[in-house]
């Protein structure tokens, strides 16, 4: 029970202090999971207390959801397809500010949002940073339903172990919010190459994309477990 609590801390401090980078007028990427939950509540008491004048554009059908109940204002990349700053989190981050990301199944969606921003700023609890990817978390793999066994094939030949994301132990399917399944692939010591690798993995068809982001991180913002947060910025 501690440990959760001190997690939950720590996500809640990088939350609340990604929200300082924030001005208004910014038109924001809002990211999909745990620690994202605490930016937008943060984000929706500036705007509820200080007037905060900002238009997001969110990477999940979940996000979206609770940025309407929070009372935060939702646009689109069609609307609005120049960002001006992208906050979302991570489950792994090693030294380079190289990203395995997707635990929440908004892969996709994420990246083409991150792609599209001035500045993408990543947020994580204490936990989340490794010295070698996929050391503690596996790399999820969105994948086109039609011929989903011919590319879990080809990705089993890029020496890992993919596993088909499953609601239960029933085996019913995980579908993303573009009606795609997602792949979890397990290297047993970790991804030695990240950049091959997503160059290898990008080429298989079927693949509509990889959890591996790649100068995709401005600036990381680290919560610690006393509510503090460490900031660093990208060489």
């Amino acid at each position: 029970m501690l440990a959760m609590m001190t997690a939950q801390s720590s996500k809640a401090a990088a939350g609340q202090a990604a929200t300082a980078l924030v001005k208004d007028g910014m038109v924001l990427g809002l990211g999909t999971g745990s620690t994202v939950a605490f930016l937008l509540s943060a984000l929706a008491r500036r705007i509820s207390e200080e007037g905060l004048s900002v238009v997001g554009v969110p990477t999940s059908e979940s996000t979206a959801t609770e940025a309407r109940e929070l009372g935060i204002p939702l646009t689109t990349l069609d609307e609005n397809p120049a960002l001006d700053l992208v906050i979302d989190g991570a489950d792994e981050v090693d030294p380079q500010f190289r990203l395995i990301k997707g635990g929440g199944g908004a892969l996709l969606r994420e990246k083409i949002v991150a792609a599209a921003s001035k500045q993408v700023v990543i947020i994580v609890g204490s936990s989340k940073t490794v010295n070698r990817l996929g050391a503690t978390f596996l790399l999820p793999v969105e994948v086109l339903p039609f011929g989903a066994k011919a590319t879990e094939a080809k990705l089993t030949t890029l020496n890992c172990k993919p596993f088909l994301r499953t609601l239960d132990s029933g085996g019913e399917p995980v579908y993303t919010d573009n009606g795609n399944l997602i792949f979890d692939c397990k290297f047993e010591n970790g991804i030695d190459d990240p950049e091959r690798l997503h160059q290898q993995m990008s080429q298989i068809p079927g693949v509509a994309e990889l959890g591996l982001f790649i100068n995709l991180c401005d600036i990381l913002i680290e919560g610690q477990e006393d509510g503090s947060a460490k900031v660093s910025e990208r060489d």
